[in-house]
């Protein structure tokens, strides 16, 4: 039985090795690097039943990312689409070391995922997972997306679902106004938040640390749980519970990233496979954090690990509480 669904656009990402610059690469690696995939990535990985739902334009492209979203043992339901009229969305990637900034180009418009309805998903399937989650960069894709994003989560939330969202901000694909008015469609169906501090900032345009953040953040949108990243810094964790908010955090895991592509899904897969297990808020948050430290010191966007490993990295964190 699938316990997790999510459900949202995995573009392929060109990244040139060693920190060249595009222009004068002679070869890149191809990953399939979508939050949503790597969140299911994560979460399979770690002994959740986990299924990714997308569309994808019947291309070479677009079998390479199921190829590489299958690999990784995730359940996955596609509606495919005449690659003629749709397209496989593409990002493009420089790494680079100080005082050259990396770099990001977004080559997503007219892709089979915007062309996404709520008919070509199993409503049965979502209706039955236990946690179903999107990120805000798909919906803002076009009207479609946003409008089955939001069927999706309305019709697992009615069922008693736990419902979660990343506010994801991607900068040069949707202007922080077009995040914030798809979120605030969203999180009526909403029961779990994930977002950077400074992308709350900036599309929320709420202002203070990351404390105050999730504090209005889950009074705003009346919400169950808010987790703020503070990106190289730790994440916390704020809980409605009643009568009260219980706040939680952990200190990021200290070591120099070897490639920061898999940290965010590592983090949010964790997160909500413990959510699956109905685990405290506490222990989701430091095996978040574990997740997210081994994520990044690995090449690619998948989490790869063991139960000892994670438990050993989550020993740690909460050494440092």
């Amino acid at each position: 039985m699938t316990e997790l669904v999510t459900f949202g656009e995995t573009p392929l990402r060109f990244s040139p090795p060693a920190n060249q610059r595009l222009e004068h690469a002679r070869e890149t690696s191809i990953h399939a690097d979508g939050t949503e995939s790597n969140v299911a990535a994560a979460a399979q990985e770690l002994g959740v039943e986990a299924t990714w739902l997308s569309k994808l334009p019947e291309t070479p492209l677009g079998r390479r990312v199921l190829t590489q979203i299958d690999a990784q043992g995730v359940n996955t339901d596609v509606s495919w689409v005449d690659g003629r009229e749709f397209r496989q969305g593409l990002v493009f990637q420089e790494t680079a070391m100080p005082p050259r900034e990396s770099q990001v180009w977004h080559d997503r418009g007219q892709t089979a995922a915007a062309s996404a309805s709520p008919s070509d998903f199993p409503m049965d399937l979502v209706q039955r997972a236990a946690v179903v989650f999107s990120g805000l960069s798909t919906p803002t894709l076009s009207a479609d997306a946003a409008e089955t994003t939001q069927a999706l989560l309305r019709a697992s939330n009615g069922k008693g679902a736990t419902t979660a969202i990343d506010l994801d901000y991607t900068p040069g694909l949707a202007s922080p106004e077009s995040y914030r008015a798809v979120f605030e469609d969203l999180s009526t169906h909403t029961d779990v938040v994930f977002a950077n501090e400074d992308d709350v900032r900036k599309v929320l345009g709420f202002t203070g640390g990351a404390r105050e953040l999730a504090n209005v953040v889950v009074t705003e949108y009346d919400l169950d749980i808010v987790v703020i990243t503070q990106s190289e810094h730790g994440a916390i964790a704020m809980h409605d519970s009643p009568g009260t908010n219980l706040i939680h955090e952990r200190e990021a895991v200290d070591s120099p990233p070897v490639d920061r592509t898999g940290q965010h899904g590592a983090f949010i897969g964790a997160f909500l496979s413990e959510l699956v297990r109905e685990s405290e808020v506490s222990r989701a948050l430091t095996r978040a954090v574990a997740a997210a430290g081994l994520a990044q010191s690995m090449d690619g966007p998948f989490l790869t690990t063991t139960a000892g490993e994670l438990e050993a990295v989550a020993e740690l964190v909460d050494d440092r509480v």
